[in-house]
This record gives structure tokens, sequence and C-alpha cells, in this order.
């Protein structure tokens, strides 16, 4: 699992991991039960049996303890090597989904979200522990089609890092929608749909005309295919 980034802090007695977790875990079932408005560190120093000042020495506020705990479950994802881009795909997404179908997922980014509408540092914390961190299955991804020669290289870095972030944000936004926004099931049938028109695209250029390149005309996941 990635490391997190709590506040920096000073020399002493080191860090324990244990406590670390047990934080974390009682957090997500604090907003399960009570929610964003009604959690306090208070009842998260109780629930997880530390001292409130050990929180304090972590985090700065619950804004940055909720996003932390809600990042771990996302560390959890990994990309399986299922043998094809395409199945690779739909592992990851499957995954995603599964997370996202738990109460402390679902509470708590939804939580964190709404709130970081009001929030410019929250947002900040969101896209740095939670949507950056978790890019790296993208990249993973990427590289792993281009050395099985599914995808064409793309050698100008600032290209391929907007790639990046473009099919990051297609997949998240797909599953995050499907599963939290329209309350509807991620299952086998719409994640292979998905993902094959992702790969595929939607058959037609910019400007609408139909591509004959490629099985749905070409492959969107890189800028030279």
């Amino acid at each position: 699992m990635q490391s997190r980034t709590p506040l920096p802090r000073a020399s002493g007695r080191p860090r324990s991991a244990e406590a670390d977790a047990a934080i974390l875990a009682a957090t997500r079932e604090a907003l399960v039960e009570l929610g964003w408005s009604k959690l306090t560190l208070g009842d998260v120093a109780t629930r997880a049996g530390v001292a409130k000042t050990t929180l304090y020495r972590r985090w700065a506020g619950k804004n940055e303890l909720v996003v932390d705990a809600v990042a771990e479950l996302f560390d959890e994802l990994r990309l399986p090597d299922r043998g094809s881009l395409a199945a690779d795909i739909e592992g990851v997404v499957l995954q995603l989904a599964a997370i996202l179908d738990r109460p402390e997922a679902k509470s708590g980014l939804m939580a964190a979200i709404a709130e970081s509408t009001r929030d410019d540092a929250l947002r900040e914390r969101i896209r740095d522990s939670i949507v950056d961190r978790q890019k790296r299955l993208v990249l993973e991804g990427r590289a792993r089609a281009q050395r099985r020669g599914e995808l064409a290289p793309e050698p100008d870095p600032a290209e391929s890092a907007r790639t990046v972030d473009l099919i990051f944000d297609v997949v998240a936004g797909a599953v995050v929608h499907r599963t939290l926004v329209s309350g509807r099931p991620a299952d086998e049938d719409w994640v292979r749909a998905f993902t094959a028109l992702l790969l595929g695209g939607l058959g037609a250029d910019a400007e609408g005309r139909p591509q004959d390149d490629g099985p749905a005309g070409g492959a969107p996941l890189t800028a030279s295919s």
C-alpha cells in the first residue's frame, strides 16, 4: 500500500502503524454511522482506542483524516494481468466498482466531494491523495499494453501525461457516475460494454464522420493511435 501524506511529525516516539490503521478504520466506521456533519475526532479517537491528541499529531482536522481514510480503500486497487488490455481494464474496473459499493466508500467519498465544493484545500487533498495516486493504474496498464504491442508508444511526455489524465477521468468518472450517482450496478456485462466503448471509441472522428481504421474507429488510449 502506498504511503499517505499526514502532517509532518515532530521528533519523538515513532508513529504506530497499528494506531494509524485503527484510526482510519474507525473514521470509516463513524462516517457510515454518523455521516460527515456529526463525525468528530473525539468519537474517532474513542472508537480507535487512542487519545485525541494522537489524532492531532497525525492529522490537522476532520477533512484530512476523512480523505486519508477513504484513500486507503482505493489503495487496495491492483491492476491484474489477465492477458490483454481489454481484460486488464475489465478487471480493475470491477475492483473499483466493488470498492465503491462498500458503505464506507460511498459515505466517505460522496461526503468529501460535497464538502470540497466549498473548500479548495480539501479538493486539492482529494486530488493528491486519491486521484493522482490512483493514476498509477493507468500508467501501469498503458506500459504493459505497449510492451505487448497492443498500444503504440507515446514518446512526447507532455502528450502522454494528457492522455493518462483523460483515460483516468473517463474510467473513474464513468464508474463513479454509474455506481454512486445513477445507483446502477457496474456488473460484468456493463463493464464489458464500457471497455469495448473505451477501446473502440464511438466510431467517428472529431467532426462526426465514420472512421475506417481499426475495429471500431481506433483505440483512443494513446494520442498516436
